[in-house]
């Protein structure tokens, strides 16, 4: 019998760095064959991903293009993932979460009658707009996966409510905190030239990313006015630093507010490593990202989630990040308590993160092995 192909799909920065310390795992297993697609709907930060962690793709679709529309990556990821499929003939497919590649691949996938995996599923807020497309894109691979790797529990009852096979679907934790292992180091030195000046040990330094689409308008206005008040407020003692997405619709707003104002420092985007270690060495969190409501809480820090509901509850419930809306106000409220609580800040930063023990790609890889009879241990679960 000849070994299984598994074929990764992936187009994204966040998924890169999720779904790398997975390629490396099914490289390192000696009766699977690990073969990497990647769609760069994301160009040179998925790029910057690859080359960290040392992924050269088989295939690379490259359909990025400017002023990309939804309907436009979800025709040329579902054609040019099809034509890899039909030469390639995988045995299974791996995608990740909820970006637009995620769902095509998985319908190309579909139509070729290949067995496809979902990792990081299960995750939902239960209104298909937000976030947006994101909260679709991964109830729709959902409904198409064979196999779900869910990272919690919480995500394993999502998707035994929509009447998925219980028997489909292992809980391994977040992929997410498998690439921290071999990201964060105390001695890191920033490749990023603003980054070696910054004074981590005498100012607290908030870290920022905005960037989601359902934010982009006035909530974005909001968060910078927020961001603006709070460097103000608490001047000599905080900093702010915000690698601010290349999106133009990002880029103007952000760069309009903040970028005049002392204490703010607005750097392009970072790549992993010196994101992680930034994170790392930051007093504070504000995101409307998902990701590092997952890394962040890793680390120590707690997180403020610049949304007005998150797909990942298990850290609210948990206490290592608090959903805080996108209304200028509030943001300084909440902000303004973990600077100066200590009470409730050492609580948030002590919390126990709920999303993984380092070992997710370790658990996929026993269930994808299992899945083709090449071992009859299934994998334990994450508790």
């Amino acid at each position: 019998m000849s070994k299984p192909v598994i074929l990764t799909i992936f187009g994204t920065r966040p998924e890169a760095i999720k779904m790398a310390p997975l390629v490396k795992a099914i490289e390192n297993t000696q009766d699977l064959v690990s073969k990497v697609c990647v769609t760069a709907q994301h160009r040179q930060m998925l790029d910057q991903v690859l080359e960290i962690f040392n992924i050269n793709p088989d295939y690379d679709l490259n359909i990025m293009k400017e002023g990309q529309t939804l309907s436009g990556i979800t025709n040329l990821v579902l054609d040019g993932v099809e034509k890899v499929l039909k030469e390639l003939k995988p045995d299974m497919v791996l995608v990740h979460g909820d970006t637009t590649t995620t769902f095509a691949a998985a319908l190309a996938s579909f139509y070729c009658k290949i067995p496809v995996g979902h990792v990081e599923a299960g995750l939902r807020t239960f209104d298909k707009y937000f976030p947006f497309p994101e909260e679709m894109n991964r109830k729709l691979t959902g409904c198409i996966a064979d196999i779900h790797f869910s990272p919690t529990r919480n995500n394993f009852n999502n998707l035994v409510r929509e009447g998925v096979n219980p028997e489909n679907i292992y809980i391994t934790g977040n992929t997410a905190i498998d690439a921290l292992k071999s990201t964060v180091s105390d001695n890191y030195e920033f490749e990023n030239e603003f980054l070696r000046k910054v004074d981590f040990r005498n100012k607290r330094v908030i870290t920022v990313t905005a960037h989601r689409r359902e934010n982009l308008g006035q909530p974005l206005k909001n968060i910078c006015h927020a961001l603006k008040e709070i460097v103000r407020k608490y001047e000599g003692d905080v900093e702010i630093v915000y690698p601010v997405h290349l999106n133009p619709q990002v880029q103007g707003p952000v760069r309009e507010i903040l970028g005049e104002v002392p204490g703010v420092h607005l750097i392009d985007p970072v790549q992993v490593l010196d994101m992680h270690n930034l994170l790392s060495r930051s007093y504070l969190v504000l995101t409307d990202s998902g990701g590092l409501q997952e890394e962040a809480p890793s680390l120590g820090k707690p997180v403020l989630v610049l949304r007005n509901e998150t797909e990942r509850p298990e850290a609210v419930e948990a206490g290592t990040v608090k959903v805080v809306g996108t209304e200028k106000e509030n943001i300084i409220e909440e902000a303004s308590r973990l600077l100066e609580d200590e009470n409730e800040y050492r609580r948030m930063a002590h919390s126990v993160n709920p999303y993984g023990d380092g070992h997710a790609s370790e658990r996929i890889v026993g269930a994808v092995r299992y899945w083709f009879g090449l071992t009859d241990k299934k994998p334990e679960p994450f508790i």
